[in-house]
């Protein structure tokens, strides 16, 4: 990124960065020992001699070892540690050095810190003191001495840890370092900057400070100026409202003031009235950078409200029996066609004059076309009022009340992993409450079982905290326990749903789940022998990748079979990206898919709407003949809450694994261990999508075998996430941590691609379930 003729740069290869290598702290000597080359040859050159002897050079050492080593190894292991001595070391090296080439001048200053700390188990990103308090330790030339204090008070034992507590320690924000960088090198603050100058830094007079100060102040102020004439030049001068505390005379007043006390020699009163300036710029920034959000917000969410209200109404006219098919007049049509065009028009009027941004044309006009939808439906909400007044309306709305308080739980599940518990114990009670257990006991019992076992992840703390290596191990051996049972099952009924050759499938998923297990074991020996990731165990590793993919369409379409044959896969590529108990996850969720598709069939038997026989010999190849498809039932509300929520599970089962906080690259080890933000990112994201294709297949199932039309739970679905996007939307931060903003905005973001993200998964369900390759079959075997 560096431009121009006067930044240079020199570094190593990406590949360098290998958290598998035997010592990460290499990149760091590497660092070092290239400065000492660089001034060494500085002494023979005279070019470079006299550009390194110019005013306002800045020399940056990037020190990545320490960071490669955290993430690998954690900040309490032995090579973190001695990684620290190697860095201390070499500093006191670096510093030695440059002082000699400049003949001891006394003009270098030196600047130590860094961008980031690091959890005790290797990550960053969230609001935790030991993330967000980096060192910065300043010495040299306009440097202040260190300060001698009898006492001071922090909520952290830092200065008792590092025997320092008689030495003042001067906090700052990360912001502050930029103008103390520009004011020891003697250049203009950055245009952009929001950093306040720490005085308390500088060894330097009085006047000088509070000059510093000032135009610090200025620096800042321009920058709310400048923000206040956009904001005026798109508003109304009528409905201009500027930030009160910072009129143009209190400008004035302040700049007047500060120069009078600096003429004065009062330079401490100077500088109190222009920090006092810096934070009500700020503010007046934040208030100018936010000024149209309530404005906008409002759009929004109107339309928001509208598009959940006009899809409600879709669903109640052409997929229900509540209403009768009748057409609004075209008198009717005609009058609200033109109210509605002439609302816009008075909307882009608006917007014109003030010379809004295009983007503000969209928010403000999508809510006109959604509303003019909602009510050329109007005799449909009529019908629908009447038709619910006439018939049991507090059933409905008592219905209608728990799956608001479903999607309730469901948004607050994102917050609080524990909510998933609790609605997977309320799930677990379900057939006692509904009396389905009646019909059939041993499913009703293995559901309850599967509930309670799932809502036991979600109360572990997140995954890549606490890495279990044999657990991942014993999770692979028991898969291929489970399977060895039940693929012993099918052999004995292999002339009813299948052949020898579908077996034969089966056998090679155990022999894939059997190699990554494997794999695993081998891989973490190796790399804390130090002997990196062997490259037979990264061969198969991304050879089980691509087959697992494969292997399901060359098994039996039978429902059974087939969604087996899909957990033999996900489970051999799941293992390969385990650190711990998350590799169980995929397995009970597995196992309460086959239990909800089994519960769904008792639920259609006990409100009379199917007398169909079991769903053993169902056939997926056959699914999608269907073509007579059901009405709805209050039942499919509670059918799609189901799904949502496990949709929800299934990414927050194990902690939100692609949040920054939570990245550990010892998932991916198996597959690479040289830094690749891209192919790590990839590999991430595959482990957290890999538990929605049991649900989703399930849901599949689910739709085909209670001969459901896909359209109307997709719809059911859509007005979910609507609801939930709407919370979200409300609860998007622009302040706080990487975390706490970074999540506000993805919780919004997943919940509005949540039904783009349930299409493609719908897709590649059905692609999973109904398509087969007849790659092993020497004649084609029909079963019905």
């Amino acid at each position: 990124g560096a431009t121009g003729d006067h930044v240079y740069t020199f570094c190593y290869t990406a590949e360098s960065e290998d958290f598998g290598a035997e010592d990460a702290a290499k990149l760091d000597t590497w660092v070092f020992d290239h400065v000492k080359s660089f001034f060494d040859s500085a002494r023979r050159n005279q070019t470079l001699f006299s550009t390194l002897n110019e005013e306002k050079v800045i020399l940056f050492l990037h020190l990545l070892g320490i960071d490669t080593n955290g993430h690998a190894h954690r900040p309490s292991s032995r090579e973190y540690k001695e990684n620290i001595k190697i860095i201390d070391e070499g500093v006191k090296e670096i510093a030695s050095m440059i002082d000699d080439f400049y003949g001891s001048d006394g003009k270098t200053a030196f600047i130590l810190t860094s961008d980031h700390g690091m959890t005790d188990w290797g990550s960053h990103g969230a609001g935790h003191p030991s993330e967000t308090l980096t060192p910065l330790i300043v010495w040299g030339a306009g440097v202040n001495y260190p300060q001698k204090v009898t006492s001071q008070f922090f909520e952290d034992n830092f200065l008792r840890e590092w025997k320092l507590e008689n030495l003042k320690r001067l906090d700052i924000n990360q912001a502050d370092i930029a103008p103390l960088m520009a004011s020891l090198i003697g250049v203009p603050f950055p245009l952009n900057s929001v950093g306040t100058l720490p005085l308390e830094y500088l060894n330097n007079s009085a006047h000088f400070k509070a000059e510093s100060m000032f135009t610090n102040a200025v620096q800042i102020l321009e920058q709310f100026k400048v923000k206040m004439d956009q904001k005026k030049k798109t508003t109304l001068s009528f409905l201009f409202t500027p930030f009160k505390p910072l009129s143009d005379s209190e400008q004035i007043n302040f700049l007047k003031k500060t120069r009078l006390y600096i003429q004065q020699q009062k330079y401490d009163e100077a500088v109190t009235l222009c920090k006092t300036l810096i934070n009500l710029a700020l503010e007046g920034l934040s208030y100018y950078h936010t000024y149209d959000r309530l404005f906008l917000g409002l759009s929004i969410a109107i339309s928001f409200v509208g598009w959940t209200t006009y899809v409600i109404l879709v669903i109640i006219k052409t997929h229900t029996n509540l209403t009768k098919a009748v057409q609004t007049s075209n008198k009717e049509s005609t009058v609200i066609f033109y109210s509605f065009a002439c609302v816009g028009m008075i909307i882009a009027f608006f917007l014109l004059i003030q010379t809004c941004p295009w983007t503000y044309y969209i928010y403000c006009l999508l809510p006109v076309p959604v509303w003019y939808a909602v009510f050329r439906e109007f005799s449909v909400i009529q019908d629908l009022a009447a038709n619910l007044l006439s018939h049991h309306i507090g059933q409905a709305i008592g219905f209608l009340l728990l799956c608001a308080l479903g999607i309730e739980i469901l948004v607050f599940s994102f917050f609080y992993r524990s909510v998933l518990t609790i609605g997977l114990l309320v799930f677990a009670g379900w057939p006692v409450i509904t009396q389905l257990w009646v019909q059939a006991k041993t499913t009703a019992l293995t559901w309850t079982l599967l509930c309670v076992l799932l809502a036991i992840f979600p109360l572990m703390p997140v995954v890549g905290r606490a890495p279990n290596i044999p657990l991942v191990i014993a999770t692979g051996l028991l898969t291929l326990f489970i399977s060895s049972f039940l693929l012993a099952s099918l052999y004995k009924s292999k002339n009813k749903y299948g052949n020898n050759e579908d077996l034969k499938v089966y056998f090679y998923q155990m022999l894939s789940i059997a190699l990554s297990t494997y794999v695993v074991s081998s891989t973490h020996d190796s790399l804390e022998n130090k002997q990196g990731l062997p490259t037979l165990n990264q061969i198969i590793s991304w050879l089980t990748l691509v087959s697992s993919s494969m292997l399901p369409l060359l098994s039996s379409t039978f429902l059974f079979q087939r969604l087996f044959s899909i957990l033999l896969s996900v489970m051999s590529t799941y293992l390969l990206l385990s650190t711990g108990y998350e590799a169980l996850f995929p397995l009970v969720l597995s196992g309460l898919m086959f239990a909800w598709i089994n519960m769904e069939q008792v639920a259609l038997q006990h409100y009379g709407l199917s007398l169909k026989p079991k769903i053993a010999g169902f056939n997926f190849a056959y699914a999608t003949d269907i073509t007579q498809f059901r009405q709805l039932h209050l039942d499919d509300i509670r059918r799609s809450v189901f799904f949502v929520f496990f949709i929800v599970t299934a990414f927050f089962g194990t902690g939100n694994i692609a949040s920054v906080n939570s990245f550990d690259p010892t998932s991916v080890y198996c597959f690479l261990t040289v830094f690749s933000p891209f192919m790590m990112a990839g590999l991430l994201l595959l482990k957290v999508a890999i538990p929605f294709i049991p649900v989703s297949c399930a849901f599949e199932a689910v739709q085909v075998t209670t001969q459901l039309s896909p359209k109307s739970l997709f719809l059911i679905v859509l007005v979910i996430s609507d609801i939930m996007a709407l919370h979200f939307f409300f609860l998007v931060k622009d302040y706080g941590s990487w975390l706490d903003i970074g999540t506000s905005i993805s919780h919004y973001v997943l919940v509005m691609l949540l039904t783009i993200f349930m299409m493609l998964m719908n897709g590649l369900a059905q692609l999973l379930t109904t398509q087969r390759l007849e790659l092993l079959r020497r004649t084609k075997h029909h079963s019905t």
